[in-house]
């Protein structure tokens, strides 16, 4: 499957009726406008040091553990390739599935700011394992090759799919047995804890996860992500690197208001609980259509349809939304927290009508 991002050729072009693109198109939620409303009321020491910033680095630790650094930049992009560039060097590899939005969708971004090599491995379902990662290890100690330094996994992946936790543990042994690093791409990770059942600390640092992009943008947030390190190691030169990077934010309580809305009360779980749930609900009313043919049961809040392609374009005239896999004519339906079950409903009747009028023609 081939993975797109959320602003590449698929583009979508109607945007009449409801929203299947992306959650990055949800809007942000109103408890996070109104946290940046009272974040607005006064001055406040810049870059970090108001008490707002240091309150949600306080409640980061408290959700993922004590031994969590944490540190806000803008960009999901930016989120991730700061965590490795505390984690390598040049001479150093990154390894990741084919599918990885490091690898396809952060426009070599991370070669081209760590100058270390991405090496990818070609997934069934866009998730890692000791085994197909072992065959890269085969030029460790060579000098003559980029030495493996560390594993980055999705949670949830490129293709909506979901790590088991014991699968995160054993990727992490894995790493740590071979002296490499775990990093975790966590922009929806909200949606994978919530679908797991677990909390974002069990998700993660409990599994030997030793640095995290945690996400806010899919999740309701306007703008603003997280680097955490969970090894002090890593934690201590960060501060500069970001800085260097350009990701140091100096009225950085716009960002840290934003989290401590999310994580304060438990709106995290809510909003990606929802968003899955949408999903969910899409997949049964699509479920068994004429010219439909649910490419994977959905685990968060990714839907993918194979349809016709007649009816893709027909679609893509009327609504918002992502053709995946243009060989295969497969689509990547998104909900959001926003998302509601009369625009699920609005669209998959479409959907459904389509699909069926294209294939009735074939």
């Amino acid at each position: 499957m081939t993975a797109r991002d959320d602003t590449t050729a698929a583009m979508p072009t109607g945007m009449s009726g409801p929203c299947f693109a992306s959650d990055n198109y949800a809007g942000a939620h109103p408890s996070v406008l109104a946290a940046l409303a009272r974040a607005n009321v006064g001055p406040a020491r810049a870059y970090g040091e108001d008490d707002i910033t240091r309150a949600a680095r306080e409640r980061i630790v408290a959700e993922l553990g004590h031994g969590a650094e944490p540190f806000f930049v803008f960009l999901g992009t930016a989120a991730n390739v700061l965590s490795l560039a505390a984690m390598t060097r040049p001479h150093h590899a990154v390894l990741c599935a084919e599918t990885a939005h490091i690898n396809v969708d952060e426009c070599g971004a991370p070669e081209k700011h760590l100058g270390a090599k991405l090496y990818s491995v070609s997934t069934p379902d866009g998730k890692l394992t000791p085994e197909l990662l072992r065959p890269l290890l085969v030029h460790k100690g060579n000098e003559h090759h980029n030495q493996p330094r560390a594993i980055s996994i999705a949670q949830c992946t490129e293709l909506g799919t979901l790590y088991a936790p014991d699968e995160v543990r054993a990727l992490a042994d894995f790493a740590h047995e071979n002296g490499m690093f775990l990093h975790m791409d966590g922009a929806r990770l909200a949606n994978a804890a919530a679908a797991l059942g677990l909390t974002l600390r069990q998700a993660s640092s409990d599994l030997g996860v030793d640095a995290l992009s945690l996400g806010g943008t899919k999740n309701g947030l306007m703008f603003g992500e997280a680097v955490v390190f969970f090894r002090p190691e890593f934690a201590a030169e960060f501060p500069y690197i970001r800085k260097q990077a350009l990701q140091l934010c100096s009225k950085m309580r716009f960002i840290a208001a934003q989290f401590l809305a999310l994580l304060e009360g438990g709106l995290w779980r809510e909003n990606a609980s929802h968003a899955n749930a949408m999903a969910t609900l899409l997949a049964q009313r699509l479920a068994g259509a004429p010219g439909v043919v649910i490419d994977q049961q959905p685990q968060t809040n990714a839907v993918f349809v194979q349809l016709p392609a007649a009816a893709l374009d027909r679609l893509h005239e009327r609504f918002a939304f992502y053709t995946w896999d243009f060989e295969r004519n497969v689509a990547r339906f998104m909900t959001s927290f926003a998302t509601t079950p009369d625009e699920v409903e609005t669209f998959a009747a479409a959907v459904r009508a389509i699909a069926g009028e294209e294939t009735a023609k074939a």
